[in-house]
């Protein structure tokens, strides 16, 4: 089918299809962010398109983590350190932090964080001004210590180390704590030995529960209806911007602002993660959108790719080569698999067709999908030399790519997760290059 440059993909996904979209995985029952009334999606007072404007929040029926859960999480942590042989962690906000304890608080140059140890009560380190907000939000312990604006915030840290025998220890540093943080630490307690806390971090993210892959589905469920949507908007002489407002604007609609997306037209396409070369679409190119939401705190990544108008002969089989080595890493993983095999199946089609070899541009220029969760980008990968065996509950995305330079890039990325009887999409893949959702 021939997609034209009015009523853009009309037939293909028409408008009375979206609010099914929900429908397409596993019943979400994990918290989303509130629904919002759909508003411009330029911010400037322009008319809402009709297919954003028909959408409707898609987050009910949605409960959070249970705190039982972060306790058992807690206590896998404990277990795997002592395995390691570590006497405690030291966590500053982020994602680990909200994993383990469901504290959100934004990063300054005012220590704030958490001291998780193999055994004992945990520690929290606040700035004293923040301490009302910090007993608020923290769980799991009664132990706030603070620290005045003008005292030392890491004598603080060591003190709470000290205090639970560890001056000595061992002690884990979770891989994003900032350097200044970690130095500061250090010095107030130079008797201890610090090390990677990303044996303990990724030795309990990496394995999605129940629920965690809820919250993705229904993230991910979001996005493709957010897309579907959006997608009906393109017209000729649209820039990518207006197109990525447009998405953003389905996001919020569907109940997840803060969802969004970055679109590449024609040559541009081929650029992996996009070009900041203004672009107007126009009869004939390919169109690809990368992005995705959060549903509290877990992600979504999806890309379509398609052609705005006919496409040609040369669009079409590079399009149906790419799918062959989705659907090639798709059928690799498999419970025990290592992640590497996973990559090899992807590129040997790529390569087999004649592009490359290895990383080689016209190919596949990069890996052929990362892990996900609370982070869009987390342990671990499909990538050459990744000997992790693939295990239950394991998340990732499934994207290799083909870029030319100077011609177009296809990219088509779904994300699965892993079961014991093998690899389940999130969404379903593309049938064709003319029909970017199933």
């Amino acid at each position: 089918m021939a997609l034209g440059r009015r009523g853009f993909l009309r037939q293909a996904f028409g408008i009375g299809t979206l609010a099914a979209a929900g429908a397409c995985g596993a019943p979400a029952t994990v918290p989303a962010s509130q629904g919002s009334t759909p508003g411009s999606p330029t911010g400037s007072g322009d008319e809402v398109p009709p297919s954003i404007l028909a959408l409707r929040p898609m987050t009910a029926g949605i409960v959070p983590i249970a705190e039982e859960e972060r306790r058992a999480r807690i206590d896998k942590a404990r277990r795997l350190m002592a395995e390691q042989k570590i006497d405690a962690l030291f966590i500053e906000p982020g994602s680990s932090l909200f994993y383990f304890t469901s504290v959100q608080w934004g990063l300054s140059e005012r220590p704030f964080g958490m001291v998780l140890p193999a055994r004992g009560e945990i520690a929290y380190i606040s700035p004293k001004f923040e301490e009302a907000r910090a007993r608020e939000l923290t769980k799991f312990s009664n132990d706030v210590r603070t620290w005045e604006e003008d005292q030392s915030p890491y004598a603080v840290i060591a003190g709470a180390m000290r205090d639970r025998g560890m001056a000595t220890g061992r002690i884990g540093i979770e891989e994003r704590c900032r350097f200044f943080i970690y130095d500061g630490i250090r010095k107030e307690a130079p008797r201890a030995e610090f090390v990677d806390a990303t044996p303990i971090t990724a030795g309990c993210r990496m394995f999605k529960s129940p629920a965690e892959i809820a919250l993705m589905q229904r993230a991910n469920d979001i996005t493709l209806a957010a897309y579907r949507a959006a997608f009906e908007t393109l017209r000729e002489g649209m820039s990518q911007f207006e197109f990525r407002r447009n998405v953003e604007a389905a996001h919020r609609a569907l109940g997840a602002p803060g969802g969004s997306a970055g679109a590449q037209f024609g040559e541009f396409s081929a650029f992996p993660h996009g070009s900041i070369t203004p672009q107007a679409l126009k009869e004939g190119d390919v169109v690809l959108v990368d992005g995705g939401c959060k549903v509290d705190g877990y992600s979504s990544d999806i890309t379509r790719t398609t052609v705005f108008g006919t496409p040609s002969q040369r669009q079409i089989d590079v399009w149906n080569l790419e799918k062959t080595a989705q659907a090639a890493a798709f059928e690799a993983a498999k419970v025990g698999v290592a992640c590497e095999v996973v990559d090899a199946a992807a590129r040997k089609v790529i390569t087999d067709a004649g592009f490359g070899p290895d990383y080689k541009v016209p190919g596949l220029p990069h890996r052929t999908g990362h892990g996900i969760g609370l982070d869009g980008h987390e342990w671990t990968n499909f990538v050459r030399g990744n000997k992790t065996p693939l295990a239950p509950g394991m998340c990732f995305s499934d994207e290799p790519m083909v870029a030319i330079y100077g011609e177009f890039g296809i990219r088509l990325e779904d994300c699965l997760y892993m079961t014991e009887a093998g690899a389940r999409f999130f969404t379903a893949p593309s049938p064709s290059i003319d029909k970017p959702f199933a």
